[in-house]
């Protein structure tokens, strides 16, 4: 007939063959539920650390590049 696929051609995707035994279901309820995932750990808190001098030097160094970059501006 006219409207009729050719041969050896489906009109679909083909369904996969599984068990009769077998669930189709991938999880079960207690799996996805809302008691499925536990809470999320805490974040550690950060505590600081003492001022190194190498890292004072150099925030110093930044502070008096950009004083003088915006006083030659002016």
């Amino acid at each position: 007939m006219f409207g009729d696929p050719p041969s050896g051609m489906s009109q679909g995707p083909a369904e996969p063959e599984s068990d009769p035994e077998e669930s189709q279901w991938r999880f079960s309820v207690d799996e996805v539920g809302p008691e499925a995932e536990p809470d999320p750990p805490e974040p550690e808190p950060i505590e600081p650390e003492s001022i190194s001098f190498e890292h004072a030097v150099f925030v110093g160094l930044g502070i008096a590049l950009t004083i003088g970059i915006i006083l030659s501006g002016l």
